[in-house]
């Protein structure tokens, strides 16, 4: 083949390959994937009403943290978080929700009230003043338990949440921005950054099986205590900190800067490049977030 041919050819294929899209294989999510709780914590059963509640508990005396998981998880998440947050001295507290993984629901009960299940939770252990931490949804009912059980809290870490805001405008922003069948969508689309699918396909598989098992007959929706519009979010009197995705498809860092802008002398961060699931995402930046604002505030 005369050169100016070869030349073309091995133009040719090189353009081939650059619109090649690698095709990977499809990641295995086995139905009898099993989790548990963290090496060193040890597991509880907290019967409530109508519901039994795994969880899991480091022990040690230090200020506790009580974690709240978005919709996508359950108790078996925080496996970044568990080790961290122990070996700073806190004593880390973990459960799955109503309907969550392990945590089964009595047919025809009635859901209750989402705050009523953590003051179960921090009976059952004995806590008397902790910090209450809640992702996504999780998050959902971490501002609800300020305004009921202030007296009870330390702080609060709001991460990744629309916080149940019930300001309209605030609503249509967030209706604005997510477009018709985004919920259809797959989970880790929605809720994982594109830098981190990119890069980190081992995160992602892991994060999906968490996710694949998160719930066991659909999600257990529970009542708030409180209707969270503006006038009785700015009511919350307890140091708060907000942490948004800086690549969050759900509540973008203008938003959550909006919502922490309503609780007096709220602390705001940004984690940078991660989208819905900093906790998982971006756990050492999430971590020194975390630990930053309870060291501040562990004393009460």
């Amino acid at each position: 083949m005369p050169q100016q041919q070869r030349l073309v050819a091995s133009r040719r294929a090189i353009l081939a390959g650059a619109l090649i899209v690698p095709v990977l294989p499809a990641l295995a999510r086995p139905a009898d994937t099993v989790f548990s709780a963290p090496d060193g914590a040890v597991e509880r059963i907290i019967p409530v009403q109508g519901a039994k509640l795994w969880s899991w508990d480091s022990g040690g005396k230090g200020p506790p943290i009580l974690l709240l998981h978005p919709a996508t998880g359950s108790a078996a998440i925080w496996e970044y978080q568990y080790a961290a947050f122990r070996d700073a001295g806190y004593r880390v507290i973990a459960y799955s929700r109503r309907g969550h993984y392990r945590s089964p629901v009595e047919a025809g009960s009635d859901p209750g009230f989402s705050v009523d299940d953590v003051d179960a939770i921090a009976d059952a252990y004995g806590l008397k003043r902790f910090f209450l931490l809640g992702s996504a949804a999780g998050g959902f009912m971490v501002p609800d338990y300020a305004l009921t059980r202030p007296e009870r809290l330390l702080g609060i870490v709001m991460a990744c949440t629309q916080g149940a805001a019930a300001d309209p405008a605030f609503r249509a922003s967030i209706t604005r921005i997510l477009p018709e069948g985004f919920s259809q969508m797959p989970a880790s689309f929605r809720e994982l950054g594109p830098s981190y699918r990119a890069t980190n396909p081992e995160g992602m598989a892991r994060w999906e099986a968490l996710e694949h098992v998160a719930t066991i007959d659909g999600r257990f929706r529970q009542k708030p205590r409180n209707i969270l519009d503006w006038p009785t979010v700015s009511r919350i009197a307890v140091p708060t900190l907000v942490i948004a995705g800086g690549a969050d498809l759900y509540i973008p860092p203008a938003l959550a800067r909006i919502y922490a802008g309503h609780i007096p002398g709220s602390r705001f961060e940004v984690i940078a490049d991660s989208g819905h699931s900093a906790y998982w995402e971006q756990p050492e930046a999430f971590n020194r977030a975390v630990l930053r604002f309870t060291n501040k505030h562990k004393r009460g």
